[in-house]
């Protein structure tokens, strides 16, 4: 009986497995580390959804780190709330009457509006066609009608609304900035402002940093603001390569496994002290093995870059490229990785080593998969906002949405999906 007990208690994937799946990849365990502090700050800060779907979602991810204590507590706070907030519906969490519920159509739910809207949100940011922004807009814009609250969704709407009503969508984010205290939701709003205005992206920044200065990538985000400033300064370039530099080491100090972090840094040492910048790539490229498909080509990416620009070592750069392009997962850096490939291949066209040259456009040529429909993308070093409307139907709207510390879009649900039954 105590072998069956420590059994069940270090292991409850098989109770998580027969009432969850979750449609998405977790690649290692960094991933499931970097998402569960994007999660916590989610079931802290969240109210107005259905809160023990994360709480769910964070007892899966525990299991995955091997922290079965944590994940059974976790379930247990999930069942609470859910005592509490549905008495009635309670008993039928079996998972026979939930899946059959899984199946029947309750648009009106409220549970599953947020759900809904954001997972309109990440379909128009998919396609960016006008049918799919029309239901994003009119999803969202119901949500907050109906959620005053919902600061989330309101950031969402001000994407959609960036170009078509750049007036109201600045409302919206002024509303957020002034009354949000999710760190997380206030780093998205500072998104919206990073590229054209990085000065008041940074204010909103340090607002959010002190609602939570352990939250990595608000430092990260602020080093990005910093580096935007830099590229376009004409004056004060000492100045703001100081700051950048500190918000990454800083970034970097909250969160050693932070790969991006740590290449930014180095980018950012590169502007006075290459030898610094070099420090960091290798020891980097030393935890290879340990780390995701994705970091992977960003360390390749960036190590490349230095070989080829500043050390002008073409054929070190290539081997180095290469490396990055064999790996088959199609994130962004591998296309950039591509990219530099074709200009090493140039610059030994240039020098008459053709032979060197038509050996890169084999490579490429080889290596390139077929162009299929663009999938969805999670990194090691892409925390998520999850959004999910999950009622007693079982019904996952919206899986996750949000930008990583490389602004690129984290991976998400476009249609609602119905959980798989697993035995």
């Amino acid at each position: 009986r105590d072998e069956q007990n420590r059994s069940s208690s270090s292991d409850p994937s098989p109770a998580l497995q027969c009432h969850f799946t979750w449609n998405f990849e977790i690649r290692d365990k960094v991933d499931a580390a970097h998402i569960l502090q994007t999660l916590a700050l989610r079931i802290a800060h969240t109210h107005y959804q259905n809160q023990p779907t994360f709480l769910a979602m964070q007892a899966y991810l525990y299991h995955l780190q091997g922290q079965y204590e944590d994940a059974l507590q976790s379930l247990r706070e999930a069942e609470e709330i859910l005592q509490r907030d549905h008495p009635d519906n309670f008993p039928r969490q079996e998972a026979t009457k939930c899946f059959q519920m899984a199946l029947r159509e309750d648009e009106a739910n409220g549970e599953f509006l947020g759900g809904l809207a954001i997972a309109a949100f990440a379909s128009w940011t998919h396609s960016h066609d006008s049918a799919t922004w029309n239901a994003a807009r009119e999803k969202l814009g119901t949500i907050i009608g109906e959620q005053q609250q919902n600061y989330e969704a309101k950031v969402y709407l001000a994407q959609i609304l960036k170009r078509a009503d750049r007036q109201q969508a600045e409302a919206l984010l002024e509303d957020v900035v002034q009354n949000s205290l999710d760190p997380e939701v206030l780093r998205n709003a500072a998104k919206f402002f990073q590229q054209e205005f990085p000065q008041k992206a940074i204010a909103i920044l340090q607002r959010a940093i002190l609602l939570n200065s352990t939250y990595h990538l608000l430092q990260y985000d602020l080093g990005v603001c910093y580096k935007k400033q830099l590229k376009e300064a004409k004056s004060g370039r000492g100045e703001i390569l100081a700051a950048a530099i500190e918000a990454f080491k800083k970034a970097v100090h909250k969160d050693p496994t932070s790969v991006f972090a740590k290449l930014a840094l180095a980018e950012m040492y590169g502007e006075n002290t290459p030898h610094y910048q070099e420090e960091i790539y290798l020891n980097v490229m030393s935890e290879m093995p340990s780390l995701s498909k994705r970091c992977q080509q960003a360390v390749y990416l960036h190590w490349g870059d230095f070989l080829f620009y500043k050390q002008k070592s073409l054929w070190e750069a290539a081997k180095t490229y290469k490396a990055g392009f064999a790996i088959p997962d199609k994130y962004l850096e591998r296309q950039q990785l591509k990219t530099r490939l074709e200009e090493v291949a140039g610059e030994f066209q240039q020098s008459s080593q053709t032979a060197e040259a038509g050996a890169i456009y084999d490579f490429i040529q080889e290596n390139e998969t077929p162009s299929s429909s663009r999938r969805s993308q999670l990194g090691s070093e892409n925390p998520a906002l999850f959004s999910m409307g999950v009622g007693w139907g079982g019904i996952l709207y919206c899986s996750q949405w949000g930008w990583g510390e490389d602004d690129s879009p984290l991976f998400s649900v476009d249609t609602a999906s119905t959980f798989e039954k697993r035995p």
